[in-house]
């Protein structure tokens, strides 16, 4: 019997490590163990929640006001322990977190095979994001399997010298948990309420969907989105921006400061990844710095203007779904008020073809991992 242990700990990567962890637990020659760190405590169990995945270690982490380094040292402590104990044949983690980052370094630790999902993204610039792009380039030198979303990704490790042997283009995971998500009946107060003002007054009621929480924009740059956001609802009517409000304070304080009493602006709970996964496909429009939203939203047509300088995920600026708009005031509200006024500049990246994989990349890692032991 073959060991895997998963290890994840926030809610993007929860997001995509599940269609893996449901894949991995068909096969009758391999024990999966499930390890959480809860970084992200709340966000975190909304998913498990959502794909029915109980946890065999919890590590629970997170305290108040950590920083990297409490979230670096308290992993690497607790999971030590737990590998120590299961002995696993294989570690696999995903993409670019803190999280990740010390996984890696534990299973190194302790001479145990990592495998990496979602290797191979990078910007080039080690502050871009912060601290994610150092994490992945961390995994990436320790990681034994290198399981790519794209192409591009598998070249950027070739680029560094990975050996091809162990590097599997496989299409990204989070398109198999669109799979899963987008199934049932959905409905929210917020929308119910649009769609009922849209019979109303007989008039098509736009969304633009909102999301920000990088360090990076933090303070003045999220300023700069939030008077884009104000002006974008100043000069065009039947249109909604939903905002699910990250729980971080500093962005808690700012949304309401800025942007509540505007009645064209929701701000809404975070949301638990199945109603997310909804709106995204109800929405005209996206504005985020988000990285798991430019590779969903293309497969719901929906445009997308990425608030970030830069992005690890190229492909889809290159097939037309994705805009790199930064964080300038002005840019984000011309090219948003573009998108939203001209038909023909809006069909063309609203039918643009997701880059980034199929629905079946779990299905491919877990053969990659059955070739790896011979299974």
């Amino acid at each position: 019997m073959i060991k895997i242990m998963t290890v994840f700990g926030t809610r993007p990567e929860a997001i995509k490590m599940c269609p893996v962890i449901s894949e991995l637990k068909k096969e009758v020659q391999m024990k999966t163990i499930v390890s959480v760190t809860a970084q992200h405590r709340q966000m975190l169990d909304q998913v498990l929640t959502a794909f029915n995945i109980i946890p065999d270690y919890d590590l629970n982490i997170m305290k108040n006001k950590q920083s990297l380094v409490d979230i670096t040292c308290n992993v690497i402590n607790h999971l030590d322990d737990v590998v120590k104990k299961e002995k696993p044949d294989l570690i696999l983690v995903h993409g670019d977190t803190t999280t990740t980052m010390a996984s890696g370094i534990v299973a190194f630790y302790n001479k145990v095979a990592l495998g990496h999902i979602e290797a191979g993204l990078r910007t080039n610039d080690k502050y871009a994001p912060f601290p994610e792009e150092m994490n992945r380039r961390i995994t990436g030198t320790l990681a034994d399997l290198h399981f790519c979303p794209t192409e591009q990704a598998k070249q950027n490790l070739l680029s560094e010298g990975k050996s091809s042997k162990n590097i599997f283009v496989t299409g990204n995971t989070v398109i198999d948990a669109l799979q899963q998500t987008i199934k049932a009946p959905f409905s929210h107060p917020v929308l119910d309420d649009i769609f009922q003002m849209e019979k109303k007054t007989q008039k098509k009621q736009r969304i633009v969907l909102l999301t920000t929480h990088r360090r990076e924009n933090l303070g003045s740059n999220m300023v700069n989105i939030f008077s884009a956001v104000k002006q974008i609802t100043e000069h065009l009517d039947n249109l909604h921006v939903i905002f699910p409000v990250h729980l971080n304070p500093a962005i808690q304080n700012l949304s309401n400061e800025m942007l509540s009493g505007n009645r064209s602006i929701h701000l809404i709970p975070p949301l638990d990844v199945i109603s997310f996964h909804h709106l995204e496909s109800r929405a005209d429009l996206i504005l985020t710095d988000s990285g798991g939203v430019q590779e969903e939203a293309p497969s719901f047509n929906v445009p997308v203007l990425v608030l970030r300088d830069r992005t690890e995920r190229p492909e889809g600026v290159t097939s037309g779904a994705l805009k790199l708009v930064g964080t300038d005031q002005n840019v984000i509200l011309t090219t948003a008020l573009d998108l939203l006024t001209n038909k023909e500049h809006y069909n063309k990246m609203a039918n643009s073809k997701n880059p980034y994989g199929d629905g079946h990349a779990s299905e491919r890692i877990v053969k990659v991992i059955k070739n790896h032991f011979q299974l």
